[in-house]
């Protein structure tokens, strides 16, 4: 179940919360519930306060802190996420290998400055499916598009950073 944010400001904790369900099935039992936005939108809120301890919450998720938050649930199964800065023409061969062997891959996006955290949750050899927090929906994200940084349908064209299990 693919749920929206719950305001503007959240889009990074909204990924960590459903990159969290993804990496530990039992810290994702709540949204196989009825009340599944509203555990949703509360864990969102309790995310934000964990990762953004001196960073304002208002400006957002730092990578350093969204690689926190992954670790929180990556840790039990012995991988370490960490983040790593986009490149011009980026090859993301680290980032393609993670999402095959079924690890989540965190996306922050923007145009002049970074903006918006997407998550990367699977890859058909020639585009990443990608969860896009503010609608809530399921984007093709062209493995080309990402190098090309000409995203279409996430709102913002260019990657900024990913944060990914560790190699």
């Amino acid at each position: 179940m693919w749920l929206r944010q719950r305001d503007g400001v959240t889009c990074g904790p909204s990924v960590a919360v459903m990159a969290g369900t993804l990496l530990d099935a039992d810290y994702g039992e709540p949204l196989r519930q009825q009340r599944a936005q509203q555990w949703f939108d509360s864990e969102q809120a309790r995310v934000h306060r964990s990762v953004n301890m001196v960073w304002p919450r208002a400006l957002g998720t730092t990578p350093a802190g969204m690689a926190r938050a992954l670790n929180t649930h990556s840790a039990a199964r012995g991988i370490r996420y960490r983040w790593r800065p986009a490149v011009r023409r980026d090859t993301l061969v680290d980032v393609c290998a993670a999402v095959s062997g079924g690890w989540p891959v965190a996306m922050l996006i923007g145009s002049t400055l970074p903006r918006h955290w997407v998550l990367l949750t699977e890859f058909d050899g020639a585009a990443l499916r990608c969860y896009e927090p503010s609608s809530g929906r399921l984007v093709p994200a062209p493995v080309h598009a990402i190098r090309q940084a000409s995203l279409q349908g996430l709102g913002f064209p260019r990657p900024f950073a990913f944060v990914l299990p560790a190699a």
